[in-house]
């Protein structure tokens, strides 16, 4: 699932800077410029750590896949595809 991350609790007033153009845009159209800015911050957090995620944990995760490579998927036999 790629749903941004849920962010709750108290806001926090902030200055962005934006494109004026975006921004009049996006007032035109009706979009809640704070919202769509909590969505894709919240959508860039989310990536940002699971690439850290990845990175930290790439030796183990590189160790199981060479594990795969060489003796195949454990319960392998066991699977009904």
């Amino acid at each position: 699932m790629n749903r941004p991350a849920r962010f709750e609790g108290p806001k926090k007033a902030t200055n962005v800077t934006l494109s004026a153009e975006l921004v009049e845009e996006a007032r035109k159209l009706g979009i809640n410029v704070s919202e769509a800015c909590q969505t894709g911050l919240a959508a860039e957090v989310k990536k940002a750590r699971w690439d850290k995620w990845k990175e930290e944990n790439r030796a183990a995760i590189e160790a199981s896949n060479d594990y795969v490579r060489k003796h195949g998927l454990p319960l392998a036999k066991y699977r009904l595809f």
